[in-house]
């Protein structure tokens, strides 16, 4: 299956201006015409046809339609091209590098898990970790209001084992969702491979830089997000106030699909394993290509042919 997506979306306004070209187009051609019928020298125009020249049904000036119609398309492509288009096609998989950002904010200390969520994000984060190929790199974020490297890319499992095991619940408050995947995303910047970062989250975020900036900055750079929802439908309690935690499936749901990977809900330690097991499990991958330079460079190609037809078949005499 092939997509597109846009990572500046918001240009493709400019393709609004294409009926002002059409507009501006006409009124030249009129202004030519108009000038033409002016200037032009009728005595002469009739000795060379043999006076069957008439002006009332002459036409000065071509209208120009193949010239209009590159003009057209070179504006289609340039704009595409800044809205930052990105095919996505799916291929057959190869190893991935993997980012884990996992939640450590006081709403994954919730007891609808035992002892409790966080408890459970590490332990089948670990698991996960046991069945991959001794030479995956693995780069780890801990995040709640800000987001903390707590391992760059790594090949040393065990070492990304034991990172993961000693994180703990962070001081600061509130869940930074978006920082993480922008944290997350940087580590991989240097990476050769495909990209994935997994996101485990009650999905409920609070502060910092907007979800949906983050997942711009992840599509430009290539990166698919798989995001694991922990949490029960009925939510669980946690601090003493036996405050309510329940799950944000929406955001979790929003940040997969826009970034080419899938979401797992995870109400009990059997679905977290499986939704785990089924990422490990991947085959194939959606593969992403930039194409906005191809479409300026056909954009470029189109003014090059423009420019010769202005000066040539459709040159405007004086």
């Amino acid at each position: 299956m092939i997509s597109l997506t846009f990572n500046n979306i918001y240009y493709l306004w400019l393709l609004l201006s294409i009926p002002l070209l059409i507009i501006t187009h006409i009124f030249v051609l009129n202004y030519l015409n108009r000038r033409a019928v002016k200037f032009a020298n009728f005595e002469a125009i009739k000795r060379v046809t043999g006076g069957k020249f008439d002006v009332r049904n002459s036409r000065a000036i071509s209208k120009n339609k193949l010239l209009l119609l590159v003009r057209i398309f070179v504006l289609i492509f340039m704009i595409f091209s800044i809205s930052g288009p990105v095919l996505w096609y799916t291929g057959q998989a190869s190893d991935f590098d993997f980012v884990f950002a996992i939640d450590s904010s006081s709403s994954m200390l919730s007891d609808d898990f035992e002892p409790h969520r966080l408890d459970a994000a590490r332990k089948a984060s670990s698991d996960f970790l046991n069945n991959l190929k001794s030479k995956t790199n693995v780069g780890i974020v801990s995040f709640a209001g800000t987001s903390f490297i707590e391992q760059s890319l790594d090949d040393d499992l065990e070492k990304a084992q034991e990172t993961i095991r000693n994180i703990k619940v962070s001081q600061s408050g509130g869940t930074d969702i978006g920082g993480a995947i922008v944290t997350s995303t940087n580590i991989l910047l240097n990476s050769e491979n495909p990209r994935m970062i997994i996101l485990l989250t009650d999905g409920q975020s609070t502060v910092g830089t907007a979800v949906r900036e983050a997942i711009e900055y992840a599509n430009k750079n290539f990166v698919i997000i798989n995001t694991i929802g922990i949490g029960t439908e009925e939510g669980g309690t946690f601090l003493r106030g036996g405050i309510i935690s329940t799950l944000d499936d929406q955001t979790l749901i929003e940040i997969a699909d826009k970034t080419g990977g899938m979401y797992y809900r995870a109400e009990n330690e059997e679905s977290l394993t499986h939704a785990f097991n089924e990422i490990s499990e991947v085959s194939q991958k959606k593969i992403p290509v930039d194409i906005s330079m191809g479409l300026m460079m056909l954009a470029l190609a189109l003014l090059f042919i423009e420019w010769g037809l202005i000066n040539t078949k459709y040159r405007t005499l004086p």
